[in-house]
Parts: structure tokens; C-alpha cells; sequence
């Protein structure tokens, strides 16, 4: 009896093909900007207009970093973390922070400057 259920009923249903819809018939997405919204909005459109670093994420390569000329850094705000790899072969990152009008020098010597950047 249970067998005669199985061939009757699952059978043909296992047989069952598998419909889809073609890609062809599916619409396109739209521009992404479109879909964006808050901060990656802000950065694709920023990205449009032709700034390829909108939110200063950017690595920077020290130059000496004497008190008298220090590692400018821009920034919007008034204090920003900043990273330094002291030497070459370095695994490691060594972070501070860096406050508006306050150079600070690095444990390696080297030192940073904050410069006033407009915000975006």
C-alpha cells in the first residue's frame, strides 16, 4: 500500500522539472547611488566628483618629522588617531593621538602636526 502511494504521488513529483526565470527577462540595477543612503552615499558621490579619498583614510609617507617641520596631518576636527610604523620592517603599528595646536612626537622620534581641513 505504501508503495503504491510512492509511485503514485512522490514519484511524479520528484520528476517535476525545475522552472526559472531567464536572466534575460530580469531587469537591470539601477545607478548605485540611487540605492545608497548616509555615509555610502556621501562617499559615492564624492567618489563622482573625483575624490578618490573622501573621508582622509589615505596612507601618508612621513618626511623627517623634525620638531621644526613636522608630518603635516590634515583633519576636520580637533584631535585625530594617527599611526606610525617607526621602522621598515615593523609589524606593528604604534598609535596616538594627535590634538589641534599640539605637535606630538612619536616614540621613534618622528613628529606630527594637525593642519585644519575643511570637512566635506
Amino acid at each position: 500500500m505504501a508503495s503504491n502511494f510512492c509511485v503514485k504521488f512522490l514519484l511524479p513529483a520528484a520528476r517535476r522539472s525545475v522552472t526559472y526565470t531567464p536572466v534575460r527577462f530580469c531587469k537591470m540595477m539601477n545607478d548605485p547611488i540611487e540605492h545608497a543612503t548616509g555615509i555610502e552615499k556621501r562617499e559615492l558621490l564624492a567618489k563622482a566628483a573625483g575624490n578618490e579619498n573622501p573621508f582622509d583614510m589615505k596612507v601618508f609617507k612621513r618626511n623627517a618629522g623634525t620638531k621644526d617641520q613636522p608630518n603635516l596631518i590634515p583633519s576636520a576636527f580637533d584631535a585625530r588617531l594617527v599611526g606610525c610604523i617607526c621602522e621598515e620592517d615593523q609589524t606593528y603599528v604604534q598609535w596616538m593621538w594627535v590634538y589641534q595646536g599640539e605637535p606630538k612626537r612619536c616614540e621613534c622620534g618622528h613628529w606630527f602636526k594637525l593642519v585644519e581641513k575643511a570637512p566635506v
